[in-house]
């Protein structure tokens, strides 16, 4: 039998490159870079964020997928969920013929139209534990795109269940990437895990280790949330802490920061290292990411504009971290411009539901600064630009 599992790509990017520029180039987006990330056409200013749109892990991903297709061109090509979340690039995945599987309302995939003669890629998200043990026993060519800053955070979560340590995640209990980390710790008989979404949630596990209470109490909040037979009077004894890769780096730094607290109260500063752990698994594409915007937003902008899914965990983030300086637009691509009716269609931090504003362009608006999620392509970056240039009578293409 020949290789099934594949990590590093086909070497094919000479022969994909022009697709992948095709697809997802903009000159519109160079110019800007190459005049110090500024715009400036009639009476209004573009500020691009340092850093923003596709990362390494995206990018490896995104091309990945595009060797998938050329290597493998009489085989059908299944993905498992969205290769990232974005949904223009999904879509240009499945025009190229690649099937993506859709999870159920319980985030489980349904593989029985798989057969061991088809080809399955493996998100940037990675899949998990159960999954891939499903997927490498039936053999099947598997194109593992899973991005790196992901796996290091698999290792430490490893790492924790393998000493004897329960594996706190600061992540999104539904999202890929945190049900996939959280798995690891099966690969143990005793691995434990607790996922927590914010501060508020880290604070309801603190003041149980500190105080003790009643357990039941966590059991609701926390149900969906935890491992299996998780027993909250007994596996919080030893943490360690993780993070899904995408979530704000403030927070994860908090939250960890508040479980050392806990223990130290619980335990003593003598007996810390025996029950507490934290490694850096913040991604440096976020944390870069969410640092540009921080630098902006405190130029004298009078809007910032965040392009992205609006099922982008970083896109929300950066969204959340500008609306606390600068009035916010969080719009999922350009189509939410709107240049003739002078409109946006956004969603607002914090709302899972859009809105439409009128006016948003007045001239009393001189300077816009834009910033995009991890997996937001830079053609569609520019043709955001470029009907917010519209919309004060500007045509540039991009």
């Amino acid at each position: 039998m020949g290789q099934t599992y594949f990590r590093k790509g086909f070497g094919l990017k000479r022969a994909i490159a022009g697709s992948l520029a095709g697809d997802y180039h903009s000159q519109l987006i160079d110019k800007i870079r190459s005049s110090g990330n500024t715009l400036a056409v009639d009476d209004l200013t573009i500020k691009l964020a340092k850093e923003f749109g596709f990362c390494y892990g995206v990018d490896r991903a995104v091309e990945y997928a595009y060797e998938t297709e050329s290597k493998f061109p009489d085989k059908r090509v299944f993905l498992v969920g969205e290769i990232i979340h974005n949904p223009h690039v999904n879509a240009k995945l499945e025009s190229m013929s690649i099937t993506i599987l859709r999870p159920d309302s319980n985030g489980r995939f349904d593989y029985s139209a798989v057969t061991a003669d088809d080809v399955v890629i493996i998100p940037a998200f990675g899949v998990t534990l159960r999954d891939f043990q499903y997927l490498r026993e039936l053999g099947c060519i598997l194109v593992d795109t899973t991005c790196g800053s992901v796996l290091n955070v698999w290792k430490r979560v490893e790492q924790y269940a393998r000493d004897g340590f329960t594996a706190m995640v600061h992540g999104k209990y539904f999202h890929e990437e945190t049900k996939a980390t959280a798995s690891q710790v099966e690969k143990f008989a005793n691995g434990k895990y607790l996922i927590v979404r914010d501060t508020d949630e880290c604070e309801a596990v603190c003041r149980f280790i500190e105080e003790g209470g009643e357990a039941g109490v966590l059991d609701v909040q926390f149900r969906g949330k935890v491992s299996e037979d998780f027993a909250f009077e007994s596996d919080l004894v030893r943490i360690g802490i993780a993070n899904q890769t995408t979530m704000l780096a403030s927070e994860s730094l908090a939250i960890a920061d508040r479980v050392a607290q806990a223990m130290r109260r619980r335990y003593g500063e003598e007996e810390l290292a025996e029950h507490f752990r934290s490694f850096d698994t913040i991604c440096s594409a976020t944390q870069e990411r969410q640092d540009a915007v921080l630098e902006l937003v405190e130029e004298p902008l009078d809007v910032m504009v965040v392009i992205g899914g609006y099922n982008s965990s970083n896109t929300n983030h950066l969204a959340k971290i500008c609306s606390e300086k600068r009035t916010t637009y969080h719009i999922s691509d350009a189509s939410c411009i709107v240049p003739d009716t002078g409109s946006i269609r956004f969603k607002p931090v914090g709302s899972d539901e859009e809105v439409v504003r009128y006016g948003w362009l007045d001239r009393s608006v001189r300077t816009v600064g834009i910033s995009a999620g991890a997996s937001t392509p830079n053609n569609k970056i520019g043709e955001a630009i470029e009907r917010i240039l519209e919309s004060r009578g500007v045509t540039v293409r991009g």
